[in-house]
């Protein structure tokens, strides 16, 4: 659903009920399953309401709310969750048992926290686009455009740009605000990738965060924030950082 390193728009759940109806007249035994990474929350509905069979997302992203330390969901049709949860435990225990870790207690309050945590990084990616725009920077979406999901691309044109950028949003971590990221080759990637996250939970990208490769566009992309307040001070240091580099 989400747009992941490209400049497409992410996927409306109008757009998936399209794609899901189109799958199922030429397919009709099909199982329509959507990665909502990014999306959860983010519109009135879910994609299990609008076509999809299956979705399943990450509880260190929208619907952990900041609060889970771990874990992933599977949500939709009650025959193929159970089939999930055989093929990810055991048949015959299924949903019954697995790993939880201890952290029931965590899992549901993120959940309940989600749909506001949520909120914030929206406002956070809608502020960071109107910011970023007046400086002169392609942004997508735009502003006032509708959202799909919590990701923000910010189109900075350069190398020294888009390391600049990602430095100023480090610097507005919860945690590790005093760590220089620099880019690196990541395995799986074609190219150096450049990271920012100083999150409460390793690897949680509700927290703010941007992450980006280094190549033609030099996009940033960034999501998250746990409150709009911290979210719009990164946005501010990234604006910053990118003064004191001379570039704005």
């Amino acid at each position: 659903r989400s747009r992941g390193y490209s400049l497409r728009p992410s996927l409306f759940v109008e757009e998936i009920e399209k794609i899901a109806r189109i799958a199922k007249e030429k397919a009709p035994d099909c199982i329509v399953m959507v990665d909502n990474c990014y999306g959860e929350f983010v519109q009135a509905e879910e994609p299990v309401s609008r076509g999809a069979d299956l979705m399943a997302g990450s509880l260190i992203k929208n619907p952990g709310g900041g609060i889970a330390p771990t874990g992933g969901y599977i949500a939709g049709r009650g025959d193929l969750v159970e089939k999930c949860s055989y093929r990810l435990t055991t048949p015959g225990t299924g949903r019954e048992l697995g790993a939880t870790l201890g952290n029931n207690r965590e899992l549901f309050m993120g959940a309940f926290h989600a749909p506001h945590v949520t909120g914030e990084a929206l406002k956070t990616a809608v502020f960071t686009s109107a910011l970023f725009s007046v400086l002169g920077y392609g942004v997508t979406p735009e502003y006032d455009e509708p959202r799909a999901d919590i990701i923000q691309a910010i189109l900075l044109r350069s190398e020294k740009a888009l390391t600049a950028f990602c430095r100023g949003i480090q610097k507005g971590a919860p945690v590790d605000s005093f760590v220089v990221p620099e880019p690196w080759d990541m395995p799986g990637y074609d190219c150096k990738v450049i990271m920012a996250a100083g999150a409460f939970t390793l690897g949680a990208s509700i927290d703010l965060s941007a992450d980006a490769p280094l190549r033609e566009p030099y996009a940033a992309w960034m999501q998250g924030a746990l409150n709009y307040h911290s979210g719009r001070l990164g946005a501010m240091l990234a604006a910053q950082s990118m003064a004191d580099e001379k570039i704005l």
